[in-house]
């Protein structure tokens, strides 16, 4: 069997090339294609949400379980409120506080999101992305679209055209190259369907900020755990995800000695041992690679992803992840480290 044939990769770094790539998205998204597109947070695999068998595409190439919900993404506040059976006062101060942005807000799902955009679920994850162009491929399209990360299921979320290229080549018609993600991981997501709200997901926009928007609601967000069993209410929610090929780990360490006792115990040669440091640099060890990403949450969060997929490249066995500070600004990269460093089943 011939393989298939590789995805046109358009460039958007002019008008008129920006221009031709929001419509020749636009047209493929028309015909129930699925396409790659760039978003502020990580890249997206796009298809029209309200096309059950344009979603069904996205679930086949992503190999993506189907009890894992996908999030609608729009283009404006009149949008958003169509795909969204009510429209809470919490919504409307969220969304006009953090929107355009990497927040996700959950609702009762309306009639013409289909239930395999939200795993079965009666709620929906809808979200007004920032990216110039995402909104206008939206705006072009004039629906909203499903658009999970454009990687293969729970693998690395892709914050690059390239990295989209090494997954989803062959699988999909189109990878518009939009630059390196700004954000560079998945959005914060709110339940806004219960009372109080709840912290699906963490993401850049912290707890912290979320509730001063909210103060003048008369609510907080609920300290209670995120799911509490039924349909996934939201992506993200997986024991296990985000993983690089590498086993991942996150460590503390004050010393380079001790940093070399706990690779050992690993019995993995240093030369295929990867770290990603912020603060303890080693500056021996013979590792395979050694990087530094600045001790910023903002910074880390746009370079992590980026730098775990260079680690896997460079064919690291074992990456070592410098442990976080314990505050709210890292708590989105945090579980997301977590989560990629959880044992494979």
């Amino acid at each position: 069997m011939s393989a298939s044939p590789s995805a046109e990769i358009l460039s958007t770094h002019t008008p008129a090339l920006f221009a031709a790539a929001v419509a020749r998205a636009a047209a493929l998204l028309r015909a129930g294609e699925v396409v790659a597109l760039p978003t502020e947070t990580v890249y997206g695999l796009a298809a029209n949400a309200l096309d059950e068998r344009a979603v069904a595409r996205i679930y086949a190439v992503k190999e993506r379980p189907a009890h894992n919900p996908i999030i609608v993404h729009v283009a404006s506040l009149e949008l958003a409120r169509r795909c969204a059976r009510a429209w809470p006062g919490r919504a409307e101060v969220l969304a006009r506080a953090f929107w355009p942005g990497p927040l996700t807000l959950v609702l009762p799902r309306a009639a013409g999101i289909s239930e395999l955009v939200t795993a079965g679920g009666d709620t929906v994850g809808i979200r007004w992305p920032s990216h110039p162009f995402m909104q206008a491929v939206i705006q072009a399209c004039g629906f909203p679209l499903a658009a999970p990360s454009a990687n293969p299921a729970n693998q690395l979320s892709p914050t690059s055209a390239a990295h989209v290229a090494k997954w989803l080549g062959e699988k999909i018609p189109l990878i518009v190259d939009g630059g390196h993600a700004n954000v560079g991981i998945e959005s914060t997501v709110v339940d806004l369907a219960v009372s109080p709200p709840r912290l699906l997901r963490p993401g850049m926009i912290s707890a912290l900020a979320l509730n001063a928007a909210l103060a003048g609601t008369g609510t907080e967000l609920s300290k209670a755990g995120a799911n509490a069993g039924g349909a996934l209410r939201s992506p993200g929610q997986l024991e296990q995800h985000y993983s690089p090929r590498a086993r991942l780990v996150v460590w503390d360490w004050a010393e380079e000695a001790d940093l070399a006792r706990r690779v050992r115990d690993f019995c993995v040669p240093p030369a295929r041992v990867a770290v990603v440091a912020h603060t303890q640099v080693p500056l021996s060890g013979g590792y395979g690679r050694v990087s530094v990403i600045p001790h910023d949450a903002a910074a880390f969060a746009r370079a992590l992803y980026g730098e775990l997929h260079a680690c896997d490249e460079a064919g690291a066995e074992l990456i070592v992840v410098e442990a976080l500070p314990a505050t709210p600004e890292w708590q989105g990269i945090a579980d997301r480290l977590r989560r990629a460093a959880a044992p494979r089943r």
